[in-house]
């Protein structure tokens, strides 16, 4: 008899409750809904955390089954943020130029409105006309398309050249960090029509909800990030399951053999690289409004090389381990960069951790892939093989779940 999905994969039923669990008590702690022990900037910190262990596990996918080395992950979590801060800053601009323009005489026309939000938007840097891909910025549905079909289609085209011409390992990082990098310095240009420099800012100011406390808003981007972080996760875990999953870790371990047994290698590669180009932007979409400026250095080769080393850091071609490494990693680097960790004075010297952070992120992923390459997802399996430490023999069945040997005498 065939076993359920969940049953079949009782790490997600755990992940979930735990999850759910976390979403609870900083519920109950927050100042918008709880007893207000926590405040309102960690619960933005959580939420943005939580939107980073969703693109974390969209990398895990792509490169700790599918054996695929993306160094521009992080550029289609940006494209998601640049998507739905476009709509934010129209919406709210408009607001501000509705009620500026109110108290004249005559009415003024939709050409004058538009206008006038234009240079408001785009005096910054000097212009004051809509640039043509701020078309649909005016509507939300269309934004939110934008967040899924813009990181889709470019991870689509981008992975179509690629795969097709059979480019892989280090070669295929390099092409994604070039791709990452020629965007950002394409954004970092004021005539891009997005700012330039300055970005996209005051995303943290939602439309039509100018009444609303931000200790409330923070608990509800929260809770958006916390649902969208259990759906991710269940997603790629039946990906990584079943056939699809062993060929696709397959591919990871043996490509040249699973083309000659007569898998369309590519195929998989591109469904793979897309669906998490997909998840990322959705990621993006939620992370930004609770940090409430996004600009081109977000989208720098650094961000995707950092996302990988969240992942190495908590165990490759584990979902979990991914989320891990990510929470470990980013609470620690808040910790270390906000002022959390006192300065050591030695000497005449003292050390900052501020400027030491980035050494000592450097050195725990170098000890990390010597010394404990399953990273902290490892000590979960560490624990799970203690438990099953009374079962003795060689498996009787293919499946990973199947009794051994001296069981099936029995």
């Amino acid at each position: 008899m065939r076993r359920s999905f969940f049953a079949r994969n009782p790490s997600v039923l755990w992940f979930i409750a735990i999850l759910a669990l976390f979403t609870l008590a900083v519920t109950l702690l927050a100042e918008a809904t709880g007893t207000g022990a926590i405040s309102t900037s960690f619960v933005k910190t959580l939420g943005k955390t939580l939107c980073l262990c969703l693109i974390a596990i969209a990398m895990d996918v792509v490169w700790g089954y599918c054996g695929i080395l993306s160094l521009g992950h992080f550029a289609f979590f940006g494209i998601g943020g640049y998507a739905v801060g476009m709509w934010l800053m129209y919406a709210r601009t408009e607001t501000i130029v509705a009620q500026s323009l109110s108290n004249q005489i005559i009415p003024p026309t939709a050409q004058e409105v538009s206008d006038a939000i234009a240079s408001q938007i785009f005096g910054v840097v000097g212009a004051s006309e809509f640039p043509p891909i701020w078309a649909f910025a005016h509507s939300l549905p269309l934004q939110l398309l934008m967040v899924v079909l813009v990181p889709g289609l470019l991870a689509l085209v981008f992975g179509w050249l690629a795969f097709r011409s059979r480019v892989t390992g280090v070669y295929l990082s390099i092409l994604t960090q070039a791709m990452t990098l020629a965007l950002s310095l394409y954004l970092f240009q004021n005539d891009s029509g997005l700012r330039g420099n300055n970005g996209l800012s005051g995303l943290q100011n939602i439309p039509g909800a100018e009444a609303v406390p931000q200790a409330l808003i923070s608990i509800r981007f929260f809770w958006a990030s916390a649902l969208a972080l259990a759906l991710g996760y269940v997603l790629f875990a039946f990906v990584t399951s079943g056939k699809m999953g062993s060929v696709i870790r397959a591919i990871r371990d043996n490509e040249t053999r699973v083309r000659f047994l007569g898998y369309d290698v590519e195929a998989y590669k591109l469904f793979v690289f897309t669906l998490t180009a997909v998840v990322s932007g959705i990621a993006g979409a939620l992370y930004y409004p609770q940090a409430g400026i996004i600009n081109p250095a977000e989208i720098a080769p650094i961000a995707s090389i950092y996302l990988a080393v969240w992942v190495a850091i908590g165990g490759r071609g584990r979902l979990y381990g991914a989320v891990l490494g990510t929470v470990f990693v980013t609470l620690l680097s808040s910790w270390f960069t906000g002022g959390g960790a006192p300065d050591i004075t030695l000497g005449s010297y003292t050390l900052q951790w501020t400027d030491w952070w980035l050494v000592l992120l450097g050195l725990s992923f170098v000890a990390v892939t010597l010394f404990a390459p399953k990273g902290i997802g490892g000590l979960v399996d560490l624990i799970t093989d203690r438990r099953a430490h009374a079962r003795h023999g060689a498996e009787a069945g293919p499946d990973a779940g199947a009794p051994r040997e001296e069981e099936s005498r029995t």
